[in-house]
Order: C-alpha cells, then sequence, then structure tokens
C-alpha cells in the first residue's frame, strides 16, 4: 500500500470519516468512530510504522471506537487539543440513541511534533476543533470545521458561529488553493472550490 494516500472509511451511524494516512515513517490514525476491523487491516499493511492517533476535536461520533482501536494497535500516543478535553472526559458527550460516551477513554498529549505535519487551530465547531495539514502531500484533515459546500454546526455546547467563519477565512481559506480537504463527514472538496462555492462562509472581502 502506497504511503501518503488517504484511506478514507465512512462508518456509523453518523458517517463518520474513519481515517488512515501513512507519512514520513508513521501511521496516522484520523478520527477513529469506527471502521475498527478497516483500520486494523489498513495499519497490517504498516507493520513495521509507529502508530499515532490525531483527533481533529472530541465530539462522541469521533471517538466512538478509540479505545478498540488504541488496545488493537498499542498506540501510545492520543492526541486532542486541550480546549477540547473537558468534552472528551464528559460523560454527556453522547449522541443518544446511536453513540454513547466510550468508556475507558485514553490520556491524550497536545502538540503532535512530527515531520510533514502543521496544525491549525479551528474552533467553532467545538473550542478545541483542528486542522491537520500535510503540506508536502497538498492534503489537510478538517474534522468538523468545512464540508463540501457546508460548515460544522455552532449550536453545540461550545460552538460559535463567528469563531466558524473566522477559523474558515483564516485558517482553511489561507491554505494554497489546490489543498484538498478531507472533511469528518462527506466527500473530499478543496480549498478553491470551497472558496468560490461555500454558501456559509465567504472570502473576507478586501
Amino acid at each position: 500500500m502506497k504511503q501518503d494516500k488517504p484511506n478514507v472509511h465512512p462508518s456509523g451511524p453518523i458517517q463518520v470519516n474513519a481515517i488512515s494516512f501513512a507519512h514520513k515513517g508513521i501511521l496516522y490514525i484520523i478520527d477513529p468512530g469506527g471502521a475498527l476491523a478497516q483500520l486494523k487491516a489498513d495499519a497490517a499493511d504498516y507493520a513495521e510504522l509507529e502508530k499515532v492517533v490525531l483527533l481533529t476535536h472530541a465530539h462522541a461520533d469521533h471517538i466512538a471506537e478509540l479505545p478498540e482501536i488504541v488496545d488493537a494497535l498499542g498506540i501510545r500516543k492520543v492526541f486532542l487539543h486541550p480546549d477540547d478535553v473537558p468534552l472528551y472526559e464528559s460523560p454527556a458527550n453522547e449522541i443518544a440513541p446511536y453513540i454513547y460516551h466510550p468508556a475507558n477513554l485514553p490520556r491524550t498529549q497536545w502538540p503532535p511534533e512530527f515531520p510533514g505535519l502543521e496544525v491549525r487551530h479551528t474552533p467553532g465547531h467545538s473550542p478545541g476543533s483542528v486542522i491537520y495539514r500535510f503540506p508536502e502531500c497538498g492534503t489537510a484533515f478538517t474534522g468538523d470545521t468545512i464540508f463540501l459546500e457546508s460548515v460544522g454546526r455552532t449550536d453545540l455546547p461550545g460552538g460559535s458561529e463567528k469563531e466558524l467563519t473566522e477559523s474558515i477565512r483564516n485558517e482553511v481559506y489561507t491554505l494554497p488553493p489546490d489543498t484538498v480537504l478531507i472533511p469528518g463527514h462527506g466527500p473530499a472538496t478543496s480549498v478553491s472550490y470551497e472558496r468560490e462555492n461555500n454558501p456559509y462562509v465567504r472570502p473576507q472581502e478586501k
């Protein structure tokens, strides 16, 4: 299996994109909200690589199978922005009756410092939402900050429409236009496409 090509597995009742991505000797597991079998199969193809988990944010649909994947792969490093740790640890963080707060969540750490990885803080959908960008690959994993012709919800606890708009304008639309955006739900898109077509956040007028 070729490195630098994301494996995106829509899964679970809300079709969260559980992702594996091999780059510069690391296999990143991004938002393991489901697809345990597929992620384990991906990891088997990269048995020689270190495995780490990157969480774009802490909502229950993005962490639903985190304990299982950590145990299955022996992962020791799980990264989550500190501003989302209270949400991560809260028993109220669930989407009942579909997804409940996982038990035995692993301890998280911050920041992730790996070759070729850039992190952009994008609050709005949640206080600690982030984007993980790999500049050499022209790819960014955006979580629930932005989707194809849509944006993340801001009506959940800790959400802010103003912050989300600023995050998208300052941290997404400033990326190179050909950057591929892989969101937490739905198909991939690009910076140039969203700048032109996203009806919810328009680029800042000069």
